[in-house]
């Protein structure tokens, strides 16, 4: 069985939890780790978890809000921390001492009973990767961070039971925001982060009988709106908006969610 669950969503911090059960092995990943320690130690007490139940964090790319406390949580609790060679440089740069597993661009990794598949997005960090999760019978997608979509990222998701998709801004808030011209030229450029529109498109050609589940995530606060994204998004689906769910900043209400 793979299931997932949002613990935080947004530009004050990331992190997704995935979990994949094999007979009586049961895995958990956590995906971005961009919040602080007592946060992060809280979200996973919403999920009767703690940090010891996390086997594993893969961390997309260097950010604040998507490393947070990834590097406690590798030290401390001895969770195998993945990342790109990029990512990890730029960590170390950062002053992490700790041990990192390298992941590659197409290269699958087994965690345990998650297989993980990253593929290269086009993203302002050293070397952005974003992933495809599968326990060998079902695929969640997880593609947030990344300013515009390429052909190359739409064949890495093609086909997925699920799917957690970036919609982040509309143009028209972020062009009329307080943000300074050039916080908007980068959120809004071909290596920032995805519009509502852009999210659309890219859902439009993904697609398919067989996904059930869509998260819309990393909404920016100031330059976007649930029922904006939800209406984008559903009309690429062809469905009602309240089917759209949005991954908020604190997690979801939702929970878990079965792929």
């Amino acid at each position: 069985m793979l299931r997932f669950r949002s613990l935080a969503s947004g530009s004050a911090g990331n992190a997704t939890l995935v979990e994949a059960t094999e007979g009586m092995q049961r895995t958990r990943v956590l995906i971005d780790c961009g919040l602080g320690w007592r946060q992060l130690q809280a979200a996973l007490a919403r999920c009767d978890l703690s940090a010891d139940d996390v086997d594993a964090v893969f961390i997309t790319h260097e950010h604040g809000d998507h490393v947070g406390s990834a590097p406690l949580l590798a030290q401390r609790h001895r969770a195998a921390l993945w990342t790109s060679a990029g990512t990890a440089q730029a960590l170390r740069d950062a002053g992490y001492e700790g041990p990192a597993n390298i992941a590659r661009d197409g290269q699958m990794l087994a965690i345990g009973a998650l297989q993980i598949r990253p593929f290269t997005v086009p993203h302002d960090a050293r070397e952005p990767l974003q992933l495809r999760c599968t326990d060998g019978a079902r695929d969640l997608g997880i593609l947030t961070d990344l300013g515009h979509v390429t052909p190359y990222v739409l064949r890495q998701l093609a086909r997925c039971h699920a799917l957690m998709l970036e919609a982040n801004h509309d143009p028209a808030m972020l062009a009329a925001s307080r943000y300074p011209p050039f916080l908007k030229r980068r959120v809004g450029g071909e290596h920032g982060h995805l519009s509502n529109d852009q999210a659309a498109a890219a859902l439009a050609y993904l697609n398919h009988d067989a996904l059930t589940t869509l998260v819309a995530a990393h909404l920016s606060e100031r330059n976007n709106l649930p029922m904006l994204a939800r209406s984008a998004l559903a009309s690429a689906l062809n469905c009602a908006p309240k089917d759209v769910l949005v991954a908020e900043r604190h997690g979801m209400a939702e929970g878990w969610l079965t792929v």
